[in-house]
């Protein structure tokens, strides 16, 4: 790893050399690092969203197949196969890329401790901020939380439950089956609403703690995810998100 740093960091001070600035040289850095990474992101991608396009019919294998959990993986199999999806693709490209940002974490960590650089002092003023420092002007931890929030919501799947009893009849025991529904749907609703804000405000705290350069590199590398999951598969869970908004 202590290699892997010293190159990564050798890359930094070059592209400081020719931007004049650690903070651009951090943009330019991390676009570069994950459009390399491209290749191995894409996969996951692309199986999550053949998995998620899926569900209606998985939904459907599961109602059929009742408890008969065996029958149910059998089938879900089979669904897989017919429509060549590999519920483990993307897999180890996902490990990779985590070891990939672990050293880039690390690389970060140590370029901001230092202030020179190959006897060369570095530039880490950034529109005012010190990247080296927290940002206390809290710019930067809240664009990092609010982009890792949009980014939560793309990726959610949308958790709907369709509204199969009739609302209107009058019999006890339709009445009986529409409450268990509505509680089916309130309790996804509410488990979704709170996944997708954990990160979020996880990324805020953490922001507020580390050097402002980290924040920076997050706010950067979040923003293009938001654009590949787009060009992948859209806006995904935006949509539902805003309807249920504007109810």
């Amino acid at each position: 790893m202590s290699f892997l740093i010293e190159y990564f960091s050798q890359i930094l001070f070059i592209l400081h050399g020719m931007v004049g600035s650690v903070g651009w040289a951090l943009v330019v850095f991390t676009v570069a690092i994950r459009a390399i990474l491209l290749p191995l992101t894409l996969p996951s991608i692309k199986a999550q969203k053949k998995i998620t396009d899926l569900k209606p019919e998985l939904d459907a294998l599961k109602q059929k197949h009742g408890d008969d959990k065996a029958g149910f993986q059998q089938a879900q199999l089979e669904l897989y196969k017919k429509y060549n999806v590999n519920p483990l693709a993307g897999c180890l490209p996902q490990l990779l890329q985590l070891g990939v940002l672990i050293v880039l974490y690390q690389t970060l960590l140590h370029f901001f401790n230092n202030p020179t650089f190959n006897g060369v002092a570095l530039n880490f003023n950034f529109f005012g901020l010190d990247l080296t420092k927290a940002d206390k002007t809290y710019v930067l931890p809240v664009l990092a939380g609010i982009t890792q929030l949009i980014l939560s919501v793309m990726i959610m799947p949308a958790t709907e439950v369709k509204d199969e009893v009739s609302n209107t009849s009058k019999k006890k025991a339709v009445q009986k089956e529409n409450k268990k529904e509505e509680d089916v749907a309130s309790m996804a609703a509410t488990m979704q609403q709170q996944m997708m804000f954990i990160m979020p405000i996880m990324t805020v705290v953490f922001a507020l703690q580390f050097p402002a350069g980290l924040a920076l590199y997050w706010v950067i590398t979040t923003v293009f995810s938001i654009g590949q999951q787009y060009v992948v598969s859209g806006p995904g869970g935006l949509v539902t998100y805003f309807k249920r908004l504007q109810l």
